[in-house]
């Protein structure tokens, strides 16, 4: 077992020198402190420095030597990537040799004849002790694997370039792998590591072409601060060309988000808005580059703003909730089944928002179960009022998000929502996309569970927009499918969409559950469906979502052709 006491080993000196007495009057000195080992030329010096890289701590290296001189091992050491860091001490008895000597990368030098064993002694501890430090810095600065910087040095060094060297033009650039997470999974972590190496490698490699510095960030985001004056479609290909080098039966793709130079902005900012930009385009491998510009400026003014303002949006019932009939098509006329919850913002100053600008904006920042919650309330007091005004009791989806799933309290804070109207559980039917299902599938899976056992419908929702497997389909607690819109949008014209309508509903009869279909705008779309044994449908071809006052005349309506 390690003691803090233990002897250490003596530190290695590698001694390098062509005439004998030099070497045993250093070996002299040096012994008893040190552990030394020799080289009478430069060409043995470099074999011992290969073989003893990882424990040598200095080398002392004359200059005048034959068949390869000191001048020529500190050019080999420079640009050696495993030997520059090791320091040398240069041994000469030429002062005018100095200059070219530090040049190369020498540490310090001791003059010939030696001086006093104590002054040698002195300067060979001091170098160590520095080099050591260096070390301990460079270790701390930089990612092991890709050898640039890491977060922390990173911006303390951009920051020194942003305020130090105003004249420097400098751009900020994210660049990220697709999907690592699968690289690693599929190939695994060694080669995984590989790619990243690559990569950093590659960026160094640019670096040191232009002015810059750059850092790995996380598991896969590089992040590049330099001065570039050319196209960043070519900058992009040359990485993404290095990388396809790597394997040609494995597919990596790169995204890239830059933010250019336009006016003076602190490093951080910059990297924000590249990293926003690099996310615009995550999934797209069609479009793996972008470059933020002044819209997408204005659009993170806007989402800032939305953000903002969602707190006083609920408070002061600025949200407002639509509903949108879903009809049975398999009865003459169709019958109203139910409806859809659908949020609107109509904002004080923006006017009316469209879900669209905000929905994924809160999706992102882990707010939408705010907005959820909102809807929740709304849809169950609706569905009480209209039950008391007309006797009529319309079942009412609303949407649980992904945030929601994964919420402790949401089984309980469901019922008491149902509890608390006077409903049944079946009077709100929950709507959750087919996405989430491909996320901790064991905890969703007891989540539908408990809400099913309450008496609570669940409807997948968007089916066909995701990667759902048959395999998962079969084996996941669902009550309803609700089909994508964007297979209903051609089929009156494309008969590959028509055969995919039927898959589908032949999965749900398989399955034994029925099926929504979205986005129906036409009669003749509602015909196919019907022959195609669709049960339900949702679109404008009924109704447009509608305020409750609106949907209320649809109640009406569905009264009166009872009566008659």
């Amino acid at each position: 077992m390690f003691k803090s006491n233990q002897i250490q080993r003596p530190q290695l000196v590698l001694v390098v020198d062509d005439q004998e007495i030099n070497r045993d009057a250093l070996g002299v000195i040096l012994e008893g402190k040190y552990e030394v080992i020799y080289a009478c030329d430069g060409k043995e010096a470099l074999e011992k420095i290969d073989e003893h890289i990882d424990e040598l701590a200095m080398v002392m290296l004359d200059l005048m030597m034959p068949e390869m001189n000191g001048y020529e091992v500190l050019e080999y050491m420079r640009e050696n990537d495993r030997m520059r860091h090791l320091p040398v001490i240069v041994l000469t008895a030429d002062k005018d040799a100095e200059l070219k000597a530090l040049q190369l990368g020498a540490a310090d030098f001791i003059t010939k004849p030696f001086d006093l064993h104590e002054v040698v002694l002195a300067r060979v501890g001091r170098i160590i002790e520095l080099s050591e430090g260096r070390k301990l810095i460079s270790a701390a600065e930089h990612d092991k694997l890709t050898m640039l910087y890491n977060r922390n040095f990173f911006f303390e060094y951009a920051n020194r370039l942003y305020n130090y060297h105003p004249e420097l033009h400098l751009d900020a650039i994210v660049m990220n792998i697709e999907q690592f997470h699968s690289v690693n999974a599929l190939n695994g972590r060694d080669f995984g590591d590989d790619v990243l190496r690559i990569i950093g490698n590659e960026i160094r490699a640019f670096l040191a072409e232009t002015q810059g510095i750059a850092s790995r960030f996380d598991a896969d985001r590089f992040d590049i601060y330099c001065v570039y004056n050319g196209d960043y479609r070519d900058l992009f290909d040359r990485f993404q060309q290095k990388v396809n080098s790597i394997s040609p039966n494995v597919s990596i793709h790169l995204r890239m988000g830059v933010k250019p130079w336009r006016e003076k902005v602190e490093p951080v900012l910059m990297f924000d808005r590249a990293r926003a930009a690099c996310n615009m385009v995550r999934g797209n491998y069609q479009k793996p580059l972008m470059i933020y510009d002044e819209d997408m400026r204005m659009g993170e003014l806007l989402n800032q703003r939305l953000l903002n303002d969602l707190k006083s949006a609920v408070k002061d019932r600025q949200l407002k909730v639509f509903y949108q009939p879903k009809y049975n098509i398999q009865c003459d006329p169709p019958k109203l089944s139910s409806a859809e919850a659908l949020i609107r913002w109509d904002h004080p100053e923006l006017g009316m928002i469209s879900p669209g600008a905000f929905i994924p904006l809160f999706e992102g920042n882990g707010l939408i179960s705010v907005v959820d919650n909102f809807v929740w309330h709304e849809a169950a007091k609706q569905v009480a009022e209209w039950r008391d005004k007309y006797n009529y009791t319309v079942p009412v989806s609303v949407n649980i998000s992904r945030n929601d799933v994964f919420d402790t309290t949401l089984i309980d804070r469901l019922k008491e929502l149902v509890e608390e109207n006077g409903l049944d559980f079946s009077h709100i039917k929950l709507e959750i996309t087919e996405s989430a299902y491909t996320e901790n599938t064991k905890q969703l899976v007891d989540v539908i569970e408990g809400l099913r056992n309450l008496g609570f419908e669940i409807e997948m929702d968007d089916f066909g927009s995701g990667y759902s497997s048959l395999n998962m389909l079969s084996s996941m607690p669902i009550d309803v499918l609700k089909m994508d819109m964007k297979f209903i949008r051609n089929i009156e014209t494309n008969e590959t969409d028509r055969r995919l309508v039927q898959m589908v509903l032949d999965i749900a009869k398989y399955l034994k559950v029925p099926v929504v279909a979205e986005g129906v705008e036409t009669e003749n779309q509602l015909e196919i469906l019907r022959q195609a044994d669709c049960d339900l449908v949702q679109g404008y071809y009924f109704s447009r979502p509608l305020p409750p006052e609106g949907f209320e005349e649809l109640i009406k309506r569905e009264i009166t052709i009872e009566r008659n």
